[in-house]
């Protein structure tokens, strides 16, 4: 903690003495100074980020594309020049590379000194290390630079904080166990297909890979390698009790590494020009990658660490040298938006899709069914990027993956409100919901139940709370996954706050009324860095009369710029958002409809879903509180959910009936015991 007080101590000073840009002009995607998720709720960090801490590489650029080039560009006489990729600038770290006031280089190792400048957050990946950390932090380092003694000494001590804190925090390394056996001969390889079933993969791909092998847990281990081809992790295949295929990445967060298989080219003898430098094919999973290795294909196949979850923006420098990249990811609805996220990151404009339908399985199915080649299918890969104007026979074989897979279409389903399976299917991505309530009915409550549920089915949810603190927050979440008050059972907290942590919930750190363009820039950056699919606003009313600009503007249309700005972006980005806005003032006797939101008609017609707390409690002697759908436009079914308040875990879970006799165990949707680290189930052997 002193390095780092001493570290931000002379960053402050140090930019008085800094030259000031000039000729950069701001950008709408410009952010300000605003941190982006709270630093202390609960005494922990309650984030998935386990490699790095929050104040490191987690706030938004603050600087635009144009003045990060002009800044590399002016240092390229002593560091070299930089290199453009499709998602990051390439240059020499001019922290390791250079000690201010000494001339020449102090690292002659340059190739393990590079940083990767990611163009959208700023934020810098080093090649050496895998430390995560902010533009600003850098920037002061780059040449040329004051040479008044003063500065140059003030640079050196800032240096010095900075090398020390970049080795306390980098990236986390996990060894392949030291009791593997390295499956370094075809005849061993031949013995591990053997023993987990692993039909019609080539044993080359497994020596290939450098893969290891644990005969006494029975457990394969294929290590994931850095940019500059370091191992930094791994991935573990094991048969389960159920004779399937378990999979899973160490370490489980933030893996910044990634697994290379250079396919067979379909003619070795010929001189046709060798593509797989340039062409890959990126996959879920390691059956997929050792299935494409058993196929010629002039390509090389690409193994993501962490799946449909989520994509670090450390891995992307790994990818950089690929002009096209082919996703092949499952073929259900949720793979297939899991592509087009994931190929915002990549850059669209080299990415091709294998279209999510029957006729275009994955990998490993493929090559058992035999019924179509590998190399059939990714010839019929297209691109996402549609033009304006299109046609079916572009939309077809979307439609005929909608069709086929239509209950992933229709979404997330809930496990603690059955009742909102059977009325709203499921919950979906790009989708706008408002709910609203009279004053003190809960909603809050109930979101953070609604959307406890969904995080603790993978769903990435981004909070934003501008009514409450976060701190309070999130003693409800923790309150509702444990399913009784925690004040009372001490001890078990840090049981149940490590498996809190686990769970995909990030936080925004506003309180109170905020201009709607920083939030949405907030919202943009954690959507691109943590893959968000979920956020939820409590409550709309908060970001509204704060502008001076706007200040003589009429307070409806305001309202109605924010909610469309919310539907541009889950429309836009594919995520789902939630709104909560307040009713108007209208009588207790009378029940709430979609006109009794606050503001004019955009609200609910923008809205593809209204939910409607009716709290008739006390204006009736028998008066019930009930969730009202109103509005339903995925599949028109409208109606109502009971809502039975359990005061002991502060939710509103649908609990099952017990037979007579039987004493009532926890609420539904409760957890028995801490989360368990997930396994990713990659094949199924009963097709």
């Amino acid at each position: 903690m002193l390095v780092k007080r001493i570290f931000y101590s002379y960053a402050k000073a140090l930019n008085r003495l800094h030259r000031t840009p000039s000729g950069s002009k701001p950008t709408t995607s410009d952010y300000t100074d605003v941190t982006l998720f709270d630093p202390r709720p609960l005494g922990r960090n309650f984030s998935s980020e386990a490699n790095h801490p929050l104040d490191e590489g987690q706030k938004p650029v603050t600087v635009s594309l144009y003045h990060m080039k002009k800044i590399i560009k002016a240092s390229s006489t002593v560091l070299g020049e930089s290199v453009e990729g499709p998602t990051c600038i390439q240059t020499v770290c001019p922290v390791c590379h250079i000690v201010p006031g000494v001339e020449g280089k102090c690292n002659t190792d340059t190739i393990r000194s590079k940083i990767f400048v990611n163009k959208t957050t700023g934020n810098f990946t080093c090649s050496s290390c895998q430390y995560l950390g902010r533009w600003d932090h850098i920037e002061k380092f780059f040449p040329p630079y004051s040479r008044m003694p003063k500065a140059v000494q003030e640079l050196r001590k800032l240096r010095d904080a900075f090398l020390e804190l970049k080795g306390e925090h980098t990236g986390t390394v996990g060894p392949v166990p030291g009791d593997a056996i390295a499956v370094d001969t075809l005849e061993r390889a031949r013995d591990v297909i053997r023993l987990l079933s692993l039909e019609n993969i080539n044993p080359e791909t497994l020596v290939t890979v450098h893969a290891s092998w644990n005969q006494k847990r029975g457990e394969l281990f294929i290590p994931l390698v850095d940019v500059e081809d370091r191992p930094i992790g791994y991935k573990t295949l094991h048969m389960g009790s159920d004779g399937e295929i378990c999979e899973r990445t160490v370490p489980e967060t933030n893996a910044s590494g990634l697994i290379y298989l250079r396919c067979s080219p379909s003619n070795p003898g010929t001189k046709a020009k060798d593509l797989s430098q340039t062409n890959a094919i990126l996959v879920l999973n390691v059956l997929d990658l050792l299935a494409l290795g058993s196929v010629k294909l002039n390509a090389t196949a690409v193994c993501l660490p962490h799946g449909l979850k989520t994509l670090p923006q450390q891995c992307l420098p790994g990818l950089e040298r690929f002009q096209r990249l082919t996703l092949w990811f499952n073929y259900d609805t949720a793979g297939w938006d899991t592509a087009r996220n994931y190929a915002k990151k990549l850059d669209e404009r080299r990415c091709l899709f294998v279209r999510p339908t029957d006729q275009h399985p994955t990998p490993y199915r493929a090559l058992l069914e035999g019924a179509l080649e590998p190399k059939a299918i990714l010839t019929k890969a297209q691109p996402i990027l549609h033009q304006s104007i299109t046609t079916f026979r572009s939309l077809r074989q979307d439609v005929l993956s909608d069709l086929q897979n239509i209950d992933k279409v229709q979404g997330v389903k809930w496990k603690r409100y059955p009742t909102l399976n059977k009325l709203l299917k499921g919950h979906r991505k790009g989708e706008l919901t408002v709910v609203t309530g009279p004053t003190g009915c809960g909603k809050t409550t109930f979101m953070s139940d609604y959307s406890l549920d969904l995080a603790q089915q993978g769903v990435s949810t981004l909070w934003g709370s501008f009514e409450i603190r976060n701190t309070r927050l999130a003693v409800t979440l923790l309150r509702q996954m444990v399913g009784r008050p925690l004040d009372e059972n001490l001890s078990e907290f840090e049981q149940w706050a490590d498996a809190f942590e686990r769970l995909p919930i990030y936080f925004m750190t506003f309180h109170g009324q905020q201009p709607i363009k920083i939030v949405m820039e907030a919202i943009e950056h954690a959507q691109y860095v943590h893959d968000i699919q979920h956020v939820i606003i409590d409550n709309l009313q908060f970001m509204m009369g704060v502008l001076d600009e706007t200040k003589h503007l009429d307070r409806y249309w305001k309202q109605d710029a924010i909610i469309a700005a919310f539907r541009t972006f889950a429309t836009k980005r594919n995520c789902h958002v939630t709104l909560v806005i307040h009713p108007r003032k209208e009588r207790d006797t009378d029940e709430l409809t979609t006109s009794s939101i606050f503001g004019g008609a955009k609200a609910s017609q923008e809205a593809d879903n209204v939910l409607i707390i009716q709290d008739k409690r006390l204006t009736s002697v028998r008066g019930k509180k009930y969730l009202q759908i109103a509005k339903n436009r995925y599949s028109g079914d409208l109606g109502i959910m009971p809502l039975d308040f359990d005061k002991a875990s502060l939710s509103y879970a649908q609990r099952k009936k017990k037979p007579d006799g039987e004493d009532g165990g926890p609420s539904a949707g409760s957890n028995e015991g801490p989360a368990r680290v997930s396994v990713d189930l990659t094949v199924r052997r009963a097709f």
